[in-house]
């Protein structure tokens, strides 16, 4: 499926770019430190994980479509990023880098099993690290919601959406703390962090 949208993945990079770097500030990065985003894709989140973490630090992508890892290693090559690596990889069974903060945009609600996803990502977490996801539901109120079933349907559609489990629900079940920090589009797209205590 995203071998096949790889080459149109551009044409919503510059849509949602605010949104993806409102979730990356709200991962609070340090200079030095290692990030990883969950779901790469071509790896339009790099630049500003990078700009993040600084010199020191270590930007690590993990997709699971061999096109857009091709893509994502094109775009590091390009810029001659030297701490921006990408590894093909299954988010839900990958032993993932250990790591300072994790960001998934836009690729949690794909995964097969996104609980094992979201254990996998903590398992890779500094104890007081962040999980920061962006990512799209049915409208969960208002007239709006009437659309839900046509939503629903282009998304399994147009990006294998995983209709069978819901994102809120797996990670609440993961973190200890969960908060939906913002919301679009009538509540369809938002960014939720997602920690343990200290």
């Amino acid at each position: 499926m995203w071998d096949r949208w790889s080459d149109y993945y551009d044409k919503s990079e510059a849509d949602y770019e605010p949104m993806r770097k409102t979730a990356i500030e709200y991962l609070d990065l340090q200079p030095g430190d290692t990030v990883l985003d969950i779901g790469c894709g071509p790896g339009v989140n790099f630049a500003f994980l990078r700009d993040a973490v600084g010199p020191d630090g270590r930007v690590v992508g993990v997709d699971y479509s061999p096109a857009m890892v091709e893509r994502a290693e094109r775009r590091i090559a390009d810029h001659g990023w030297e701490n921006v690596t990408v590894c093909r990889a299954d988010a839900t069974t990958a032993d993932l880098e250990a790591c300072d903060a994790a960001l998934a945009t836009l690729s949690m609600s794909v995964l097969p099993d996104i609980e094992r996803g979201a254990r996998n990502v903590r398992g890779a977490l500094a104890p007081d690290g962040r999980f920061v996801v962006f990512d799209v539901r049915p409208v969960p109120s208002g007239p709006l919601r009437l659309l839900n079933p046509l939503v629903v349907r282009f998304i399994r559609w147009y990006a294998n959406w995983n209709t069978e489990e819901d994102v809120m629900p797996a990670l609440e079940r993961v973190f200890e703390e969960t908060r939906v920090v913002e919301t679009y589009f009538a509540g369809a797209n938002y960014t939720v962090v997602a920690e343990n205590s200290a």
